[in-house]
């Protein structure tokens, strides 16, 4: 059994718009969300061997602002991965590591967490997932494998599902009007 998170990088910064997509910062509102979901993930994510990440800019800020404080190896093909690509960076995990954060870019970590629950244990939480998976979402999975070279479509359970607006209101969507 392997355990996986998927951590969405945070509310990024758009006031900047000279920057490249992939040098954008968080803002304070993301900063603010990786701050409260770091705090979950350690008191609801148990301990982690390792993050597995995007090296953009706000996937960078996002693990800092969390204060998660894991080593991170940062891999270019993590940057806007699609589900099959971060399946692939996934397989070639250390098999000494039992849990792993995965942190990047959506769509591909919600095709991702949607890919690797299996048919049969589509519930709430699938739902939550399918409908939206905004910023600074976290999802866990529980992985029937024993070997991360082992991982496909199909092979999990999601467990845990939480956004910043569940933990603080003031975190969720903006509205207009």
């Amino acid at each position: 059994m392997k355990r996986l998170g998927l951590l969405r990088h945070a509310k990024s910064d758009w006031d900047d718009m000279s920057l490249r997509d992939f040098d954008r910062g968080l803002n304070e509102r993301g900063r603010k969300g990786a701050r409260l979901m770091g705090e979950h993930i350690r008191e609801h994510g148990g301990a982690w061997d390792m993050v597995l990440a995007s090296p953009a800019q706000r996937v960078k800020m996002t693990l800092e602002a969390s204060g998660l404080h894991l080593p991170a190896r940062f891999e270019e093909k993590a940057y806007l991965a699609d589900s099959q690509t971060l399946l692939q960076l996934l397989s070639t995990c250390d098999d000494e590591a039992g849990s792993v954060l995965l942190m990047g870019h959506n769509p591909g970590l919600q095709e991702l967490a949607l890919d690797l629950v299996a048919e049969d244990d589509e519930g709430e939480l699938y739902d939550e997932v399918m409908t939206k998976y905004p910023t600074a979402a976290f999802a866990m999975l529980e992985l029937d494998i024993d070997s991360w070279s082992d991982i496909a479509s199909h092979c999990g359970r999601l467990v845990h599902f939480a956004r910043p607006r569940d933990l603080d209101p003031e975190l969720g969507p903006t509205r207009v009007g």
